[in-house]
């Protein structure tokens, strides 16, 4: 086997700390080639889809992605900003707040870094160049909530693959999930509470997870039931009463059964039943996205209308709400208990002068640098 080249190690270097929160990914541009590249790579990954390779080629590549390329195009299209994807947007502008966050907190010779599991910047892009500027130790950090082989699964899996090439492994951490993380529920009561402040309250807030087929919860996957603990938490947290929510499950793709209730079908009765207001609040998303801003606030809202109801809210992600930025920084300080990257002056002083005294060594020894 061919290892990676490592870069040129320097003796009496002080070792790095870095966070990568990881997101799930989004296309380069809202066009049809770069939506169906991005379309491929999801789209092929076995954690994403689990039907048989052979099978599943032939449906992906000869009637998903001529099709829906298109299709998905013009909904990106529709949520694009000047700045680019609302997605890539919003996770570059929490990487760069959480920085911030742990500096306030003492947290130095540290890194956060951004990175996506499908599309740009990649995962093995992200964490070649964080070894290249001498980091050693990184704690994985999913923009997933809620565990699922099919997205926190799948960066395990990116981030093994990778190191199944590096000759010279850096010490790991992963955030397995945060469903029902203090700062998270109380960064989702504090966004719900605001919303509500400036506009009142609705007849039924609708709590909309990302789907997932339904054989995946009989097979063991404990997304659903992480799913239905943040929602009961964060009911909990807003004092409703269990009939004042509901949870559901957006996003299904093909014919095979998923988590019920579906979101869009769900919302629909409600204002045929008579419910004049509904909220939604997605949870399950860390950021703003496709699902939320074209899926939600665009589709589910038109059929909430068409089907006689008079006000549709749609609450916006945690995106960059000071709450989630300081819930995201317990959240890694949680996970980097031991590592130096929070000491006073003369400890850091100390570190150094054993850097050097290392270096000193290994270069009477022969070293060349």
């Amino acid at each position: 086997m061919t290892f990676l080249k490592e870069p040129p190690h320097k003796h009496g270097t002080v070792g790095r700390s870095a966070i990568v929160l990881v997101n799930l990914g989004t296309p380069d541009a809202p066009t049809r080639s770069a939506v169906r590249r991005y379309l491929k790579e999801f789209l092929s990954d076995p954690r994403v889809v689990e039907i048989p390779r052979a099978v599943w080629w032939f449906i992906l590549n000869l009637i998903i992605l001529p099709f829906r390329s298109g299709q998905s195009a013009k909904k990106y299209a529709s949520i694009w900003t000047r700045e680019g994807s609302p997605l890539k947007v919003h996770t570059a502008a929490q990487a760069l707040l959480l920085r911030g966050a742990l500096g306030e907190r003492g947290h130095e010779n540290l890194t956060v870094a951004m990175a996506m599991r499908y599309g740009s910047p990649s995962l093995p892009e992200v964490l070649s160049k964080l070894k290249a500027d001498g980091v050693g130790r990184i704690v994985v950090l999913p923009a997933y909530p809620q565990y699922s082989g099919t997205t926190t699964g799948s960066i395990y899996d990116a981030v093994f693959e990778h190191y199944g090439t590096v000759r010279n492994i850096p010490e790991l951490r992963f955030v397995r999930n945060y469903h029902d993380h203090d700062g998270y529920i109380r960064a989702l009561r504090d966004s719900v509470q605001a919303h509500w402040d400036a506009h009142g309250r609705p007849d039924k807030l609708v709590l909309s997870f990302h789907g997932v087929p339904k054989r995946t919860l009989m097979l063991g996957d404990p997304y659903h039931c992480e799913c239905l603990k943040t929602a009961r938490l964060l009911a909990t947290a807003l004092k409703l009463t269990p009939d004042q929510y509901v949870v559901t499950f957006q996003s299904r793709f093909g014919k095979a059964e998923w988590l019920q209730p579906y979101t869009a079908p769900t919302i629909a009765q409600l204002a045929r039943d008579g419910v004049r207001r509904v909220d939604v609040l997605c949870p399950g998303f860390t950021s703003d996205c496709l699902e939320t801003l074209e899926e939600i606030s665009m589709e589910v809202r038109h059929d909430f209308e068409q089907a006689g109801g008079k006000e549709f809210h749609y609450i916006p992600c945690l995106n960059e709400t000071p709450a989630w930025i300081a819930a995201m920084a317990e959240i890694a300080e949680q996970h980097m208990i031991g590592w130096p990257t929070q000491m006073a002056p003369a400890q850091h002083d100390e570190l150094r002068k054993d850097a050097e005294t290392g270096r000193a060594a290994a270069l009477k020894l022969g070293a060349a640098d």
